[in-house]
């Protein structure tokens, strides 16, 4: 049987601890928590497909629409907005198909052009891998078919987050392995809200599909805007929900027995330029530069110096400007915005190659205002000159450098951060210029205490020369850490401020 996405259960899930299978209107109802599939990416291109579907069907009309809705989940609503959208979500069958090209090219193929359905993965091993018998951590051919379900969302997964795949085959429209972020409401508690809530808080407001645009917005309801000349398709003049639904890759699925055995691939498919998607941030290389670009995660977990793009609206930084993804703005300044926490994912790449998938959470910091974001920017500033006079002082004193002192910076990240979680909190809290010294005290013990770590011991056995060296480093990055490093927090110099206590 045919699987389709809007009225057929296929979506697995958490309902009060219990694994389900559900239709999209279903997240509405109570006691979903969470999706329940075996692939973190899955689980993330999924929460994606979700907002789509709802921004398409029944978003909300404007901020106070979408408070009011938040608490008030309404799965026959929600169905009822979907239900004339279903001829358009099959998976199979003569007519259009999910995320599939529109031409039955399948039909016509030679049975050696169908390529086995694990090239839907990300992360599986390349062609040009497998034939250099290269595929050692991620084997060739895991899969020998997906269910419907399971082709589906490997199918969405990889047109949203394409990577570079050979010629003519297109990355997504966010280019490969995009940075997502997602609002995710919490409770008094700091507890997570239904999966409902998660999906809501990311639906920018707006105005349901009509029926004469639904061409325009779905893409494997027309012709494909191909790209074998360099044709581009911009988001001026296309529909804002296409952001949702790109096709870079011209697909089309091999059915038997009810299962996908099989893709048949042409290139050239929609080849996208200069879209914001909402659920990504942007940054461009340098102030006057017209392109805004979409951030791309690295491997492992992100340090607070780089939550200023994720989370709060950076200032210039003289190397180029950044700017937080849509939806997070949006709830940032609305006031009506419940206390939450962002969802941060993606696929770090290295050209082609996955390198590492990242889905973690980070702090929203609501409630700052201008003034206080000001002084969160100055801590994080603060924070990457004490790191930077870190590692200087570390490559004079003992020629640390490269990868190591790479290292060294991260562990400085990572030891300070839940002192930076406090300093931010105070600044919520009302709190004057006591947490930028707290801070800088922080900052401080800890890059002094690095430093000592790696240099003080068995300083009595070095000659003469090796000890000037180190002491000379050393007293470099206290007069760092005394003076610039201050200012950067506008707090006065030690001196000054012996001063103004003495008067």
């Amino acid at each position: 049987m045919s699987l389709n996405l809007i009225t057929d259960p296929w979506i697995p899930s958490l309902r009060d601890g219990e694994r389900v299978t559900i239709r999209p209107d279903q997240i509405a109802e109570p006691g979903i928590t969470a999706l329940a599939w075996q692939r973190a990416d899955f689980n993330l291109a999924c929460l994606e497909l979700l907002i789509g579907l709802v921004s398409l069907a029944d978003p909300p009309k404007d901020g106070t629409d979408w408070f009011s809705r938040l608490d008030q989940p309404d799965t026959g609503r929600l169905r009822e907005a979907l239900t004339p959208f279903a001829s358009c979500f099959a998976l199979a069958g003569d007519g259009p198909r999910f995320l599939q090209d529109l031409e039955a090219f399948e039909q016509s193929t030679k049975s050696s052009d169908i390529k086995p359905v694990d090239m839907l993965f990300i992360d599986s091993a390349g062609g040009s891998t497998a034939l250099k018998n290269a595929d050692l951590m991620v084997k060739r051919d895991r899969f020998s078919s997906l269910s419907p379900a399971e082709a589906a969302m490997a199918l969405y997964t990889l047109q949203a987050f394409a990577p570079t795949g050979g010629a003519g085959n297109r990355t997504s429209m966010r280019g490969g392995g995009p940075m997502t972020t997602l609002v995710q409401p919490l409770d008094e508690e700091g507890g997570r809200f239904p999966l409902w809530r998660l999906v809501f808080a990311n639906v920018l407001p707006g105005a349901p599909l009509a029926v004469d645009e639904v061409e325009a917005a779905l893409p494997w309801l027309r012709p494909t805007r191909t790209s074998e000349k360099g044709q581009v398709v911009i988001q001026d003049g296309a529909h804002r929900l296409e952001a949702f639904f790109g096709m870079p890759r011209r697909l089309r699925f091999v059915f038997e027995d009810g299962q996908v055995v099989g893709v048949v691939q042409r290139p050239y498919g929609t080849n996208y330029a200069t879209w914001e998607h909402p659920l990504t941030p942007y940054y461009r290389q340098k102030e006057d530069a017209a392109e805004w670009l979409p951030v791309h995660p690295k491997a492992g977990r992100l340090s607070y110096r780089n939550w200023m793009g994720i989370t709060i609206e950076p200032g210039q930084d003289g190397k180029g400007t950044r700017r937080i993804a849509r939806t997070v703005r949006e709830r940032r300044n609305s006031s009506r915005t419940p206390d939450f926490e962002l969802m941060v994912g993606g696929w770090a790449m290295d050209n082609m190659k996955p390198v590492d998938f990242t889905l973690d959470a980070y702090p929203g910091f609501p409630g700052l205002g201008e003034d206080g974001e000001d002084r969160v920017r100055q801590m994080v500033d603060a924070a990457n000159a004490a790191a930077s006079a870190l590692r200087k002082a570390l490559k004079n004193a003992c020629q640390l450098s490269g990868k190591s002192a790479d290292l060294v910076e991260e562990t400085f990240y990572t030891e300070t951060e839940e002192e930076f979680m406090g300093a931010v909190r105070r600044i919520i809290e009302g709190a004057d210029a006591e947490a930028e010294e707290i801070w800088h005290r922080t900052l401080k013990a800890q890059a002094v205490h690095m430093f000592d770590e790696r240099v003080l011991g068995g300083l009595s056995d070095r000659d003469m020369k090796g000890i000037e060296t180190r002491v000379f480093a050393r007293r470099n990055l206290l007069g760092v850490l005394g003076k610039p490093v201050r200012k950067l927090l506008d707090l006065p110099a030690p001196s000054q401020e012996k001063k103004e206590k003495q008067a």
